[in-house]
């Protein structure tokens, strides 16, 4: 009879004719049916303004089994958007329960399988080039391709702290406290940026872990911390020339560390991402060592960007430091351009979100609009979500390429959705806005192209370059060779860009997004590439070897190993296998070279 009144809207009042008694007596019963109702599950309770448990905001909830009347009588509150559904697999099924896998047998073996790789490709380059900036695996010898600093050296070493591989700290630190400074003293022309974030920021990076990192055994091998920061001083004196020999405030990029001196690069022109990528390491330098001009020189760059024009944020791949103005119209988030959108993040993440650097994270915001308006689209026939370049500016053809260095904005847009916390955490707290889950809901969708990108070839592993078929562009017989993939026809690999060079930008993605929306599936992506790495790279005389051609079974080796494979790719790996309580992502940020950098006023050292 109450259902009746309350859901037929074509009942009649008959309650005119009753007595004020059963009228009062169906008011008692209306009142303890509806409190009954109302507090029987808190399986919808709005937390932080966000329905938990719901895919809409409808005022009708099922609680308990039963309808909440209560909705049917009251205004529903005003919710803010809610985070769009996430939560099926690539396959289309309900991914596994969300639970916690750090003490999971399977991942702890799965964690120390990544560690026997360090060890095995850290045995080759001892073995055959140590001393030398990389390691030429297949014909077993060294070869200086970044200054003859010894850059796999210092590039491994905080890996190896991480890691707690003992042997490989005492060998790699030992190896910088005897030859690194005379090395400086005496090398002739380098690159600013590389050797900024490779030799700079591992130096420093390792002079923090080795005063022992909450979830690191080391056991102190190698020298004292005092000789990663006396050498990094040592360096960056000399880097300094870049910066203060330049008439503007943006440096030039060729280095001659003997001198010092610096020039600008043969066409006069410095790449955007280079000339904006050496923050982080040089404010943690004058954080540590107390002498702030090394701050100071490295953000006058930023600084300066902030008054150029841009396109809705996004800016063009070459700036001229005779003038400081940006040079030519090529847009895109690849080569020369990545880092820079990348370090406008996390330098205002570095300096704990302050006020007097919130022009960077507005920069950031900005230009991730603009990503979304010009670079976004999707393939055909299957959809998959890219970012593509626009090569003669936003009035010009867009191109749907999209080079394997891209997969590096997965992560970092997922590190500024939540600035580091977990996705769970920021919607309890109310700390994420409308603008953070479209960020996060591309961080996703981008992952997981970025993984297809490896997942449609022969072997396994990525090319250096795909283009995207789209309604504008097809080009047919160019896919990666795995047949039994649902998006071969999405990718196309040209001859060209079919290489692979062990990069690690999709690995850091995956382990960034996991750490954040801790759904396994980016464990379990990491891990079929890591399988691939090691069925088709991995050298039996020690090292691994980069890749001609990943649509070809056996693929020709090409000899080489970069320095980021130790020191990006296996230590973004290992962490995603291990505990996420170890090097948090709200505690400290990783430089463009995966060295860790804690935020200031966050960690202490030991």
């Amino acid at each position: 009879m109450i259902s009746q009144s309350l859901h037929t809207s074509n009942v009649k009042h008959h309650c005119m004719s009753c007595s004020t008694g059963k009228f009062l007596f169906l008011i008692m019963i209306f009142g303890v049916a509806y409190l009954m109702l109302t507090h029987t599950s808190p399986t919808n309770s709005v937390t932080g303004g966000f329905v938990k448990g719901s895919k809409n905001n409808s005022v009708e909830h099922i609680t308990g089994g039963g309808i909440r009347f209560g909705n049917f009588l009251r205004k529903p509150p005003r919710l803010p958007p809610q985070l769009p559904p996430d939560e099926k697999g690539s396959n289309g099924n309900l991914v596994h329960e969300r639970r916690k896998l750090n003490s999971d047998p399977k991942w702890i073996a799965r964690q120390q399988d990544v560690k026997k790789a360090f060890i095995h490709a850290w045995s080759g380059y001892k073995k055959y080039a140590m001393g030398y900036d990389e390691l030429m695996p297949v014909s077993k010898h060294g070869v200086d391709g970044l200054g003859g600093l010894g850059a796999t050296v210092v590039d491994a070493l905080d890996t190896a702290m991480i890691m707690s591989a003992d042997e490989v700290v005492s060998e790699a630190g030992l190896w910088i406290e005897a030859h690194l400074s005379n090395r400086i003293n005496q090398t002739g022309q380098v690159n600013l940026f590389e050797t900024t974030i490779r030799v700079l920021g591992g130096l420093l990076s390792a002079y923090h872990l080795s005063s022992v990192e909450k979830g690191m055994d080391s056991t102190h091998k190698g020298p004292k911390p005092v000789v990663y920061l006396e050498t990094a001083k040592i360096l960056a004196d000399r880097l300094l020339s870049g910066f203060t020999s330049s008439p503007t405030a943006i440096p030039f990029g060729d280095v001659v560390l003997r001198d010092p001196s610096a020039h600008p690069a043969p066409d006069g022109r410095s790449s955007t991402s280079e000339v904006s990528s050496l923050q982080l390491e040089f404010n943690y330098l004058s954080s540590v060592s107390g002498d702030p001009k090394y701050s100071v020189e490295a953000m006058k760059v930023l600084e300066h960007m902030k008054t150029l024009p841009k396109v809705e944020g996004l800016v063009p791949i070459f700036i001229n430091p005779s003038t400081g103005e940006f040079s030519g119209e090529n847009i895109r988030l690849g080569s020369r351009g990545d880092s820079y959108y990348e370090y406008l993040l996390k330098v205002w993440l570095q300096k704990n979100q302050e006020s007097n650097v919130t022009y960077l994270y507005d920069m950031y915001e900005e230009a991730m609009k603009g990503v979304r308006h010009l670079l976004v689209r999707k393939s055909i026939p299957n959809g998959l979500v890219f970012v593509g370049e626009l090569p003669y500016g936003s009035e010009g053809s867009f191109s749907p390429k999209m080079d394997h260095l891209v997969c590096f904005l997965p992560g970092t847009l997922a590190l500024g959705a939540t600035k580091g916390i977990t996705k769970k955490k920021a919607m309890t707290d109310s700390v994420i806005n409308f603008e953070d889950l479209k960020n996060l809901k591309l961080a996703e969708d981008l992952a997981k192209t970025c993984f297809e990108m490896y997942s449609v070839t022969s072997t396994g592993l990525a090319p250096e370059i795909a283009y995207f078929h789209t309604e504008e562009f097809s080009e047919g017989g160019l896919d990666g060779g795995n047949k039994s993939s649902e998006y071969v026809n999405d990718i196309i690999i040209k001859p060209a860009d079919r290489h692979n060079l062990l990069r690690p930008e999709t690995v850091e993605s995956l382990f960034v997004l996991y750490r954040i929306t801790e759904d396994p599936k980016y464990r379990e992506w990491g891990w079929q590439i890591f399988e691939a790495f090691e069925k088709y790279t991995r050298i039996d005389t020690g090292g691994y070897s980069s890749l001609d051609d990943v649509t070809a079974i056996p693929p020709h080796k090409r000899d080489k190993m970069e320095t980021f494979f130790l020191g990006e790719t296996l230590k973004y790996l290992y962490l995603l296998f291990g505990d996420s309580s170890v090097l948090p992502l709200d505690k400290f940020v990783f430089n463009t070279e995966a060295h860790p950098i804690p935020v200031e006023g966050t960690t202490k050292r030991g």
